[in-house]
């Protein structure tokens, strides 16, 4: 039996190392690798059904041909010469009549590979020779990105693994055990020797539940409750002067800014009870170290980029920087510094950016949607406007999958995909501070493609002779490693493929900003006067009365195994959460049939009557397939919009109505 090392490809903070473990060339096991320090040989319960989806039945095998009507999935099967030669006959004619920018590379975070992944390096060189639009993948993370990096100059923060050393730990905003749950075996170490854990969480999730304490805060009041905590730190006196001093700007005007936040006013922004607020205040402003971990969930609002700058601002007002523990994670990419050269000099001409949520109302222009790592039906704000979209008779759209997704169903060409074991990639995790190589354990079956070598083939079939166009995956790789950053010392492409994984060059202890910060005066920057908080958009006036949060599934990754007859079989049938009296007054009852609406769209779901939701707030999963499950999701429901900083998506700024079904 061979064992292959490996790395998940999926869209989550812990990029797991794995071991494959192949016999007669065929993958017959897969467990997490018990050698690296994040992984710790365990896997979460959807990539333990990985090998199992690779073979599943549903799986795309090979090149097909649309042959009905857009959106009836109805297809016939081609050879991959017909692919490519009508692929190339109608990409050549809509750049000599539209231009290059007519086309739209539509790539999502189904893998986060630096080769086959949406940071792919191969795809986007391809676009830029032909003068296609860029694609700004804004979907996941960037208003939280842009929120810190306003605050710290970058998004990177502490290293996750000293969560161990904390002695009160914030869990904003994550539902740790669900997404990312290797952290928790940290937040244990740190409880055993005595760390208080506090889950701050619209919904009282199964994180919340081992907590020591859970805060159910108002969606979207987030910046809220960070500046009444600090109101409270400030009255205790136990402000770090030295540290506001030495590595910090603004922090007169904050001050004030906080003064303005009392725990009474912050309590009624929030829905948190005054005391509860006013006894973390207290907790916090006596507690060193602090660590914060905020993830992705928190920022999907009309304040997102602002509520994680104002967050990042607290351990600038506690000093926690300095001591190893202490401090705010939310992603590690900041501190990945390879070599992504996507060849910008191959763009004829400067070209426009297309934003990835708003796929609605950017797709009339382009004649050409390229899909890739993404099920946009399945996934976008607004899907309903989407489907009416792919159904134009001009559009030329092409999918790259593995499974029948609903986005598949729109496609005039579906090419086939190869997934993670069957290609070679480097990953690095946004959850820890690892780089990982994945390489392939067995061959692809039917005639399925990796990412790289599909833009290869296309470049040769479309005379594109351009060097870069057809480099190998291995010559990718080391491009991407001979960066020249400290943090890549002695890290070759030969010791990553030896040894699976490797800690990037940073110092254990890892303390990022305990002597200052990557921006240009060396300081951290603390919101102007005035802009510490933005409230959501969900509370201005409107004609329904529930607030819709989306969470992650904890059978499901995005719309990644929504297809899987076991997990579906775990997940069950949709539901949104309900509370008792947002119940009574509509009637409702624990299990029924109902229609969540607002003026966008509805899906259908079954009531579940539940304290784990305040009054007002609705909840209900994200990451089913639409047409396996009653033909709408809660994307049909969430309107297009930016958040305020980095154009962040909204899911979960949304008012809706529940009806009963057929209402």
């Amino acid at each position: 039996m061979l064992n292959v090392l490996g790395a998940c490809p999926l869209d989550c903070p812990d990029t797991c190392s794995w071991v494959v473990s192949v016999e007669d060339g065929k993958a017959v096991k897969m467990r997490g690798n018990p050698e690296h320090p994040y992984t710790r040989g365990a896997l979460c319960v959807k990539v333990n059904r990985y090998l199992e989806h690779t073979q599943a039945s549903d799986r795309i095998l090979h090149p097909m041909r649309r042959v009905g009507p857009k959106g009836s999935g109805q297809f016939e099967r081609i050879s991959w010469d017909e692919a490519l030669e009508e692929i190339s006959v109608r990409l050549r004619g809509i750049v000599e009549e539209f231009g290059g920018e007519a086309i739209w590379p539509y790539q999502g975070t189904g893998s986060l590979g630096y080769l086959q992944g949406c940071e792919g390096v191969g795809g986007r060189r391809f676009w830029n020779a032909l003068g296609a639009s860029k694609h700004w993948l804004n979907i996941c993370s960037a208003a939280g990105n842009s929120g810190l990096t306003l605050a710290n100059g970058t998004p990177g923060g502490m290293d996750p693994e000293d969560f161990a050393h904390a002695k009160l730990i914030l869990l904003w905003g994550t539902n740790t055990l669900t997404s990312g749950h290797h952290l928790w075996k940290f937040i244990q170490d740190a409880k055993a020797a005595g760390a208080h854990v506090v889950a701050i969480d619209p919904i009282r999730t199964r994180t919340a539940d081992q907590a020591d304490e859970h805060l159910a805060i108002r969606p979207g009041t987030d910046a809220a409750l960070a500046l009444g905590l600090l109101n409270v730190v400030v009255a205790e006196g136990a402000v770090d002067e030295a540290f506001v001093a030495e590595h910090t700007s603004g922090w007169d005007d904050f001050a004030a800014e906080i003064a303005r936040y009392p725990v009474e006013r912050v309590a009624e922004l929030t829905g948190i009870p005054a005391e509860a607020i006013h006894r973390l205040g207290t907790r916090l402003a006596h507690t060193r170290p602090t660590a914060i971990r905020a993830t992705m969930g928190i920022q999907r609002h009309a304040g997102g980029g602002t509520a994680l700058r104002t967050i990042a601002a607290i351990p600038g007002v506690t000093g926690d920087w300095r001591h190893q523990g202490g401090g705010v994670a939310y992603s590690t990419s900041g501190h990945v510094h390879l070599n992504i050269d996507t060849r910008d000099d191959l763009l004829a001409q400067p070209v426009r950016t297309l934003t990835m949520t708003r796929l609605a109302s950017d797709l009339e222009k382009v004649k050409c949607l390229w899909v890739y790592g993404a099920n946009p039906v399945g996934s976008t704000s607004d899907s309903e406007r989407i489907r009416r979209g792919l159904l134009r008779d001009d559009l030329f759209t092409v999918v790259m999958e593995h499974f029948p997704t609903d986005t598949v169903d729109y496609a005039d060409i579906v090419l086939p995909a190869t997934m993670q074991i069957e290609h070679m990639d480097l990953h690095a995790g946004y959850g820890h501070l690892y780089l990982l190589w994945n390489e392939p354990a067995v061959a692809p079956p039917g005639e399925c493609l990796s990412t790289t070598e599909t833009f290869r083939r296309l470049a040769a079939h479309m005379g594109l002779d351009e060097p870069a166009l057809h480099a190998s995956d291995l010559e990718l790789a080391a491009e991407l490693l001979d960066s020249g950053h400290p943090s890549l010392e002695g890290i070759t492409l030969d010791r990553l493929r030896k040894e699976g994984w490797v800690r990037m060059s940073y110092p254990q202890p890892f303390t990022p900003f305990a002597e200052g910060f990557p921006t240009r005066d060396g300081r951290l920057r603390f919101p102007p006067r005035g802009k510490a908080y933005v409230p959501p958009r969900s509370v201005a006036a409107s004609p329904y009365g529930l607030t819709l949060i989306t969470p992650a599934a904890h059978t499901f990754l995005n719309t990644t195994f929504a297809n899987n007859p076991e997990l579906v079989r775990r997940a069950k049938e949709p539901v949104v959460l309900v509370n008792a009296a947002d119940a009574a007054a509509r009637g409702l009852s624990d299990g029924q049939r109902v229609r969540v609406h607002n003026d966008h769209g509805a899906f259908p779901a079954l009531v579940e009557i539940s304290d784990r939701v305040a009054p007002g707030v609705v909840a209900s999963p994200k990451g089913r397939w639409p047409k396996l499950s009653g033909g709408a999701n809660p994307n049909s429901v969430v309107q297009e919009g930016d958040a305020d900083l980095g154009r962040g998506a909204l899911y979960h700024d949304n008012r809706v109505e529940i009806s009963p079904a057929g209402a």
